[in-house]
């Protein structure tokens, strides 16, 4: 990790405690918690542990000149940083860190936060959205929501935030919609967009003009199989121009091709499944 690059795109958060008080820089637990973060940490005890471990490196740099604070500490801190504007800086960090190459998978998927539900409190719930670089493995950016029907508008902003030119970008169902299909081909993105009965129409559709591909026989260069651990699954893929519906659906920006995957899976002990995914 650069540590100038990081000083250059965190520098500007606003350290919120007063500085007559403040022992320890915010720039110093910031980037040690980040350190300990990638080094696997999981809470702040983690962190404090990571950063006493690695105290003598951290002076060479520059910071924890007056030694390494408490967990507790760590925690104060952290909490009372502005989430909005670090989550900027941090995708700006993203942005000069990584570059997309031509063609690179980035998906964008909502997922709600494990541990999160309380029974007692349904909107304790917290459900975050994710920008992920599938070639590095990477996630570029996120943001909260406080419901899953929330995605539709945390979705575009994400677009707005990250350079995604020239990259396909795959949304599950819920951001199969016209506005975010325009967002992404006007910052020079392809998309690739899973299509269910929230789009009755286009599903309906979509599923006609793929039946013949659907009930084909079966060839071995159209199929995947996996097998290992009692389970068996078979995946076949179909993809045809989208010239036959760009007629009735002209809302639609750039529509090129359409696609089904079928997916048939059997474990052990359990009834087989059969599954289409346009």
């Amino acid at each position: 990790m650069c540590l100038e690059d990081f000083s250059l795109h965190f520098s500007a958060i606003q350290d919120p405690r007063q500085s007559a008080k403040i022992a320890y820089p915010l720039f110093d637990i910031l980037f040690a918690s980040l350190c300990a973060m990638i080094a696997g940490a999981e809470g702040w005890s983690d962190i404090q542990e990571y950063t006493e471990g690695y105290h003598e490196w951290f002076l060479q740099q520059g910071l924890f000149k007056e030694g390494v604070p408490v967990d507790d500490t760590f925690a104060r801190v952290i909490s009372r940083i502005n989430p909005k504007q670090f989550n900027l800086c941090f995708i700006n960090w993203m942005n000069s860190v990584h570059e997309l190459t031509q063609g690179e998978l980035v998906a964008i998927d909502g997922k709600v936060l494990r541990g999160s539900y309380s029974p007692e409190e349904r909107l304790s719930t917290l459900h975050l959205v994710s920008v992920y670089a599938t070639t590095n493995k990477l996630v570029m950016g996120q943001v909260r929501t406080q419901k899953k029907s929330n995605e539709i508008t945390a979705i575009p902003e994400l677009i707005q935030l990250l350079n995604l030119k020239g990259t396909l970008v795959s949304i599950d169902a819920m951001g199969c919609q016209t506005q975010i299909a325009q967002k992404l081909i006007d910052v020079g993105a392809d998309y690739l967009l899973s299509v269910k009965d929230n789009q009755k129409r286009l599903h309906r559709a979509v599923q006609n003009a793929l039946k013949a591909q659907c009930t084909s026989p079966l060839t071995r260069e159209k199929i995947n199989v996996e097998q290992g651990h009692g389970r068996t699954e078979i995946r076949e893929s179909h993809v045809i121009s989208a010239d036959l519906l760009n007629g009735d659906f002209p809302e639609w920006p750039e529509l090129k091709t359409l696609g089904v995957t079928i997916g048939y899976r059997q474990e052990k002990g359990k009834l087989p499944s059969l599954e289409y995914r346009y």
